[in-house]
């Protein structure tokens, strides 16, 4: 697969010849192998690890975001993202970072929440129609 996360203002990583990618939704965890089917998934702040064909594990730090994977391209776009090797240190910059709210930022994020999971509703009944 084709990986590629997106920050609002840069491309965070791009790589090809990923092999397996895991991430947090609201449900829980999500992976994707290369020849599973097209989908879209809204990221929740977690853990996003990929692994490359050669066996080399990543993990970074995601802040909420969505997922696209169509054929081998798996195109992710996110608010913040930080990269480490550190798994401890990685959490608790999640827990710092990502899920410390105002209420007004806590507010704005259900609202679009809302928006999001009703565009991605509408889009796969687009598809299937």
């Amino acid at each position: 697969m084709h990986l590629k996360i997106l920050l609002p203002y840069r491309t965070f990583i791009e790589k090809t010849d990923v092999a397996r990618i895991i991430f947090e939704t609201q449900g829980g965890s999500f992976g994707l192998l290369p020849h599973r089917r097209d989908c879209v998934a809204a990221i929740a702040p977690g853990l996003f690890t990929y692994q490359t064909a050669g066996d080399h594990e990543v993990i970074v730090a995601v802040d909420q975001g969505v997922m696209v994977k169509t054929g081998g391209a798996v195109l992710v776009s996110v608010r913040r993202a930080i990269a480490g090797t550190d798994i401890g240190q990685l959490q608790q910059a999640i827990e710092a970072e990502f899920l410390t709210l105002t209420d007004m930022q806590q507010s704005a994020r259900k609202v679009s929440a809302k928006l999001e999971s009703g565009f991605l509703k509408r889009f796969v009944e687009f598809q299937d129609a």
